[in-house]
């Protein structure tokens, strides 16, 4: 395994690799790799001749009150994982490599970006789709993978690299957990042991939602609203920034299940203590 941090040689590199007909696969993350990074890794391996994964704490994604100087990182450790996983390269590059000292350009998905985890991140999508063009061209693979716990973040790329023209493929793989189903993050580093073992409130609570519609609850305001106060009423929650229900293809709001809906997002971000955490699941929708 090899660990690249210019840009220019990283390319020269995938250039060679083409050149010669492999198949590339990229996985885009941030470090602190988990059991999900993993998995993902694994989906490329099984699905590409050459593995590339980045690894680079993006500041563009950060707001000013956000933890990006504190974001865990440890790549020493990564680097073991990821060649036990048989990683070929890992892209590590540092923030003057990736942005220099007069980076103007920004990508932004309209609309998408603002919903969500954007309306209470503003900056936080245009700096996700900036970096992942970035990477995209700078290992320029036939495939890049993603999470699904990060849902709304998929979505985003997906519609970037449609509305792009460009010749990538983004597979997603599924949400990894714990045995307590708390969703695996690297932010789960921050929370006490009482606050990681409270916070299985927030799948609980989308489980709940996906109960009561496959009971035959059709008012998603009336599944909200209870879901709301069993969130509220946990004294580990320290506030809800949304919880939803929105379509798995387009992310428009869905506040009723009808015929037209085959399966739905439940998505929910939440405060435990100090730590902001994401969760998602999809609820296949029965015939009517």
């Amino acid at each position: 395994m090899e660990i690249i941090k210019k840009i220019n040689e990283c390319k020269l590199i995938v250039n060679q690799l083409r050149e010669k007909g492999y198949k590339i696969g990229l996985v885009p993350t941030m470090g602190f790799l988990h059991e999900g990074h993993i998995n993902l890794i694994r989906m490329a391996k099984r699905d590409c001749d050459k593995v590339f994964i980045s690894i680079f704490v993006n500041p563009a994604q950060f707001g000013p009150d956000e933890d990006f100087k504190n974001y865990p990182r440890d790549i020493k450790k990564d680097s073991a994982l990821a060649e036990k996983e048989g990683v070929d390269y890992i892209f590590y590059p540092t923030v003057q490599e990736m942005y220099g000292s007069d980076h103007k350009t920004i990508v932004e998905v309209k609309e998408l970006g603002k919903i969500m985890c954007g309306k209470y991140r503003p900056i936080h999508f245009a700096g996700v789709t900036t970096v992942v063009l970035k990477l995209f061209n700078i290992v320029n693979a036939q495939k890049a993978y993603f999470g699904q716990k990060d849902y709304q973040q998929m979505i985003i790329i997906k519609k970037m690299a449609a509305d792009l023209n460009m010749d990538i493929e983004i597979v997603s793989g599924p949400t990894k957990r714990e045995s307590n189903g708390l969703a695996l993050s690297s932010r789960n580093k921050y929370l006490s042991v009482e606050e990681r073992e409270n916070a299985t409130i927030l799948y609980k609570c989308l489980n709940l939602a996906k109960n009561m519609i496959k009971n035959g609850e059709k008012n998603l305001e009336k599944v909200k609203r209870i879901v709301l106060g069993n969130l509220e009423d946990n004294r580990f929650v320290k506030s809800v920034d949304y919880f939803e229900f929105r379509d798995t293809r387009t992310l428009e709001e869905i506040k009723r299940v009808d015929k037209d809906y085959k399966s739905i997002l439940a998505a929910a971000a939440v405060w435990i203590g100090k730590t902001r955490l994401i969760d998602n699941i999809i609820i296949k929708v029965e015939k009517q």
